[in-house]
């Protein structure tokens, strides 16, 4: 049964920290086996790749086989069932769409002293794109991971995927072709990250690596970061679903189960003012639980990491669900906005009874991967600016430093850095 908290009792602050502390990751615990695998693609490269995707994946390659051939591409896009290319497309269309309006426009001025300033925005060279291939195929992630690189102007797309048994998904594969991505390879796992950062024979390295993906992938990413930029360190998903008793309880049940049929670590939690309405939400997902295909892993989710919290009323569930943080949060309600404009931290914010968490997993247009484990108090979904840097331009005339100049001399001179002091005297004509 999922942990049920009631935010008017008086042992709710102390059960409901107990809630948020309870942990879900195993990045600890793969910490070593994580250090091992960089270590070696870093030190033998291919031979190391070959080695692991082998062992874990069941797949044995050499060197040459690493990388998905453009006849494959066309093959799987081919066998891909026409109805799932349409909605590939309509799904792209529409990401493209929203990830274009945030295309950052760079600025220059001038001082009014002489001195232009200004800044400037540009893609990287190339990035890496994480898409799990483990238990599930998700062409989706192909989308929003692969699209925003390409809106921002990314000159390199480097797609991996884990192929247990050989097997690649002809979706996946579409989804890659659609959305323009330029190398695909079949290696997963940690050592798929070590490579992106670190590069091999086979594989050349990027500079930005993004993407969901287990613990070893998230863990990988945390400790390649500063040789590369990540989008973030991903955890189990979640759903938090605000909702009153109007909402159909057989709808509020399914959306809680849409992200725990994810990851048996993933996190349900209803938010709702009526207790009675609570209850017929939990009979909900008991019996949608007899019918799901991942029943099993929805099932092990709701029971351990599930939670039901009654509230007197919804401005008292506002610092709730800000310090839940979730990943996606559902506001079922009759005026979701004036809610929705009180949270501070959700990765995402589906508002009304009509905005169900799935539909923005795939076409709504914004992106799904997003932030987790409380991350949404301080940083925002994967987007075209994870894919681009600013670099600021300063352009000086002989009036322009002579009159901003002194200040700067005089700053130098406060933190005894001579050279500083001096590199700017010469060009005021002093002497130090």
């Amino acid at each position: 049964m999922p942990l049920r908290l009631d935010a008017s009792a008086a042992d709710f602050e102390a059960r409901f920290q107990a809630y948020l502390d309870t942990g879900r990751d195993d990045e600890q615990r793969v910490d070593a086996a994580v250090t091992e695998i960089i270590a070696r693609v870093r030190s033998q490269g291919d031979a190391a790749l070959l080695d692991y995707t082998k062992r874990f994946d069941r797949l044995d390659l050499v060197a040459s086989q690493l990388r998905v051939g453009a006849d494959e591409v066309a093959a799987a896009v081919e066998a891909c069932p026409p109805d799932v290319r349409a909605a590939i497309d309509f799904a792209a269309t529409r990401i493209e769409s929203f990830h274009r309006r945030q295309l950052p426009e760079g600025y220059s001025y001038e001082d009014g002293v002489g001195n232009r300033l200004g800044l400037r925005w540009t893609a990287v060279a190339g990035a890496g794109l994480y898409v799990p291939g483990g238990l599930a195929a998700y062409p989706s992630s192909v989308l929003m991971n692969a699209i925003p690189g390409k809106v921002a102007g990314v000159g390199r797309l480097v797609m991996v995927v884990p192929t247990p048994d050989g097997k690649l998904n002809p979706a996946v594969l579409a989804a890659a072709q659609r959305a323009g991505v330029d190398e695909i390879y079949r290696v997963g796992g940690a050592q798929a990250v070590a490579a992106l950062a670190y590069g091999t024979a086979t594989i050349r390295p990027v500079d930005v690596i993004v993407g969901p993906g287990n613990a070893y992938v998230a863990t990988a990413k945390r400790m390649v970061f500063g040789q590369v930029g990540i989008d973030s360190v991903a955890g189990p998903s979640e759903i938090l679903v605000v909702s009153d008793a109007a909402s159909d309880p057989a709808w509020i049940a399914i959306d809680l189960l849409s992200q725990a049929e994810h990851d048996p670590m993933a996190r349900s939690v209803l938010i709702t003012n009526d207790a009675a309405f609570a209850d017929k939400v939990a009979v909900e997902v008991d019996r949608a639980l007899k019918t799901l295909p991942r029943a099993a892993i929805a099932g092990a989710s709701w029971r351990d990491h599930g939670a039901i919290i009654t509230v007197p009323d919804f401005d008292a569930a506002v610092p709730v669900i800000d310090r839940i943080a979730p990943e996606h949060l559902e506001l079922a309600l009759d005026d979701p906005h004036a809610l929705g404009a009180k949270i501070r931290n959700a990765g995402a914010i589906f508002l009304g009874r009509h905005s169900p968490e799935a539909v923005g997993d795939y076409v709504a247009g914004p992106n799904h991967v997003l932030p987790t484990s409380g991350a949404a108090r301080y940083a925002s979904g994967l987007g075209v600016l994870d894919f681009m840097k600013r670099t600021t331009l300063i352009d000086c005339s002989a009036e322009g430093i002579a009159a901003i100049g002194p200040s700067a001399l005089a700053l130098a001179e406060a933190e005894g850095l001579g050279a500083h002091a001096r590199s700017v005297a010469v060009r005021l004509g002093k002497n130090q």
